[in-house]
């Protein structure tokens, strides 16, 4: 065996060496990155389990609220329950926190301190915030949207996209938007609702952006 042939097989086996030490490092890192999602959106979990389990509905928005919460809870406990990625530990930890959003919507119905600040992404901070009260008339049934709970308005929305459009923090008579949820597509209404009973609302994003027409996405 010459000496050239020593060194090429020598050298392929730094290589081989080198490749593997760099795979092992790499997949420890994404290990690590999953215990990390896993442990922040089992803390969400369990943040939203305590209220769940110790907050009781004295009126009838935050008892919707609450029910609301609880479905939260369950789908986020299955999700992560499920997870095996970065990407499916961080949709339970947003399912969690919306869930709160909902604790801290019910909190509120019964006039008690809403918490701590809750975590906004972009779409829910996009959406806004539902700034008076409104009523519409659209084939036939009645729609009504508040910046407050009450007897008319029981059900809360925490913001954010729905089937591709932005639905505002909130109280509605009716969870309308549920079936755009499950269905993943807006009924044929859709439109006319969005144009009747959001047109012109204030977006109230934090980021210093005026007035934004809920018409033009209609």
């Amino acid at each position: 065996m010459t000496l050239f042939v020593v060194i090429a097989i020598v050298l392929v086996a730094i290589a081989s060496g080198v490749a593997l030490l760099i795979l092992q490092i790499q997949r420890m890192a994404e290990k690590r990155q999953l215990d990390d999602a896993m442990g922040e959106s089992r803390r969400w979990v369990e943040q939203l389990a305590g209220q769940v389990m110790h907050l009781t509905g004295t009126t009838t928005a935050a008892r919707q609220a609450l029910a609301d919460a609880s479905e939260r809870y369950t789908a986020a406990g299955s999700q992560l329950s499920l997870a095996g990625t970065v990407e499916q530990a961080e949709l339970a930890k947003k399912t969690a926190v919306e869930g709160l959003y909902y604790i801290r919507a019910a909190r509120i119905a019964m006039d008690l301190a809403p918490g701590p600040a809750l975590p906004e992404d972009t779409e829910r901070a996009r959406a806004g915030v539902v700034t008076e009260h409104r009523k519409a008339e659209i084939g036939g049934e009645r729609y009504e949207a508040s910046p407050r709970p009450g007897q008319d308005t029981p059900h809360h929305y925490p913001g954010g996209e729905v089937a591709g459009r932005p639905v505002p923090r909130g109280w509605y008579n009716r969870p309308w938007w549920k079936a755009a949820l499950v269905g993943g597509a807006w009924e044929s209404g859709a439109a006319v609702l969005f144009s009747s009973l959001l047109g012109g609302m204030v977006r109230a994003t934090g980021s210093g952006e005026g007035r934004d027409s809920w018409d033009r996405r209609a």
